[in-house]
């Protein structure tokens, strides 16, 4: 059998990472998960944080069973989710805990920042969806109770960058992850350095932003003994939606699509940024992509909640037996809000709907399947009213939603969906963000002229479903 060109993708979510490799082969691409490993929040410090050196001894773990497999990978990307990040000093050692995106350290923080920028001018510099622990609010929080960190930081860098910069001592701020932050201008694409500065937050520690392709560099000596072999770290689209919504099969401008994981991410390419009060109002995000594309698309809080309901029942059901129990369920009429605060971090998933249900008059979901029909059905009406406001927005028609990621196997969520939005919905690739960050690799080697070429490929290469409403 000939030998195949490997690429390595490491894609880290909130609650796992995999190390899958690719490579193309009669014309289609192919991958394989080599190894997988266990994310969590770590109480540290009183605050919630993610365990960098576990994350990192695991990517070394996923390079090392490449060597025990004979499968060396050309090169290597890593993604993760958006918004958190690491300062190092000038010695590149770690300031600080790497806090998470859920931590409560963030509340109050839009207020000082909307002192200094009015939310309407922030939105109309940046494009960027209002989430209380976007990066900036993160640093807001620092430089307010703890600024001899920033005083000391030579260099800002989210999660996957960190990551590199371990593997190859090069430091590289990649593009599509820095749009999270709210500190890059849309119109620009660039880091916002007088926004950046009025907020008191040192300009040195932002460097340049890279597009996903760029080369980061080798592994260092260090690594490549332990590891076994040489390979080079590329960019992908760093944050896990860019690289998603680049293996989103489809070239059709018609298509929307929803990114379905522990959060749904559901929205539309363009290729100018919407930055309008329109837009802000219906809470739009103009998050980077492939190429200076736009992701204009709104957080949805997904399948979070049904992961921790799952976790908090007694019984461990397979993913079958909560589709069955959701639609016994499907006499229940409360909904919720999925998007409120109330289910961001609760203490306790269960109680935090029965209280929303309560406080809002309506009846309280007293069983499991009438607690699980309850955030399904609030979930596809969301999606529903989502696709709604982005026609009203963009004043375009879409006839159908590309249902990618791990989410696009709930069936039960898919037909709720396809009802609720009365368009087409095409499930899969399921492996979306892991594809995507082959895809940048295979791109920047020049397997594929362009993207629109990779997409066929994505389309070629899986089974894309269309769902039965």
């Amino acid at each position: 059998m000939a030998e195949h060109t490997y690429y390595l993708a490491i894609d880290i979510g909130a609650s796992s990472g995999r190390g899958i490799l690719g490579w193309l082969e009669n014309g289609k691409i192919r991958i394989e998960e080599i190894y997988r490993f266990e994310n969590k929040l770590i109480k540290k410090n009183g605050h919630l944080c993610w365990d960098i050196n576990h994350l990192f001894q695991e990517v070394l773990e996923s390079l090392s069973e490449c060597s025990r497999l004979e499968r060396i990978p050309v090169s290597m990307g890593i993604d993760t989710w958006g918004v958190d990040f690491v300062l190092i000093d000038k010695n590149g050692n770690r300031l600080g805990d790497s806090v998470a995106y859920r931590d409560e350290r963030t509340q109050g923080m839009d207020e000082f920042v909307y002192e200094v920028f009015p939310e309407p001018e922030l939105y109309g510099r940046n494009g960027i969806q209002k989430q209380i622990f976007n990066s900036i609010y993160q640093l807001v929080a620092i430089h307010k109770k703890n600024d001899n960190i920033l005083k000391n930081a030579e260099n800002f860098l989210m999660i996957p960058e960190y990551l590199n910069y371990l593997l190859t001592g090069e430091v590289k701020n990649e593009y599509t992850n820095a749009t999270t932050t709210q500190l890059v201008n849309a119109k620009t694409q660039d880091w916002d350095f007088e926004l950046i500065e009025k907020l008191g937050l040192p300009k040195k520690i932002f460097k340049p932003l890279y597009m996903p392709k760029t080369p980061v560099g080798k592994l260092s000596e260090e690594i490549q003994k332990r590891v076994g072999f040489q390979t080079e770290v590329v960019l992908p689209a760093t944050h896990d939606t860019g690289s998603a919504v680049l293996a989103v099969p489809a070239n059709d401008e018609n298509a929307m699509y929803l990114s379905s994981g522990t959060w749904s991410l559901m929205g539309v390419e363009k290729l100018i940024p919407d930055c309008t009060e329109k837009s802000r109002l219906h809470n739009f995000t103009n998050e980077g992509g492939y190429h200076y594309r736009y992701r204009y698309l709104k957080n949805i809080m997904g399948l979070w909640m049904m992961q921790s309901l799952r976790a908090e029942f007694k019984h461990k059901y397979t993913f079958e037996e909560l589709y069955t129990l959701a639609g016994i369920g499907k006499y229940f009429k409360s909904t919720i809000d999925v998007n409120a605060q109330d289910f961001l971090a609760p203490a306790n998933m269960i109680e935090a709907i029965k209280q929303y249900c309560e406080r809002t008059g309506q009846e309280k979901p007293e069983t499991e399947c009438e607690l699980l029909y309850c955030v399904y059905n609030s979930l596809a009406i969301c999606y529903g009213q989502t696709a709604k406001e982005i026609e009203e927005v963009t004043g375009k028609k879409y006839n159908c939603i590309h249902v990618v990621g791990g989410g696009c196997q709930d069936k039960f969520l898919n037909k709720l969906m396809a009802k609720e939005t009365g368009k087409d919905v095409y499930a899969g690739p399921v492996e979306a963000t892991a594809l995507g960050n082959l895809l940048a690799q295979m791109l920047k080697d020049k397997v594929f002229a362009d993207i629109v070429e990779a997409r066929k490929a994505i389309a070629k290469s899986f089974d894309i479903k269309k769902v039965d409403a």
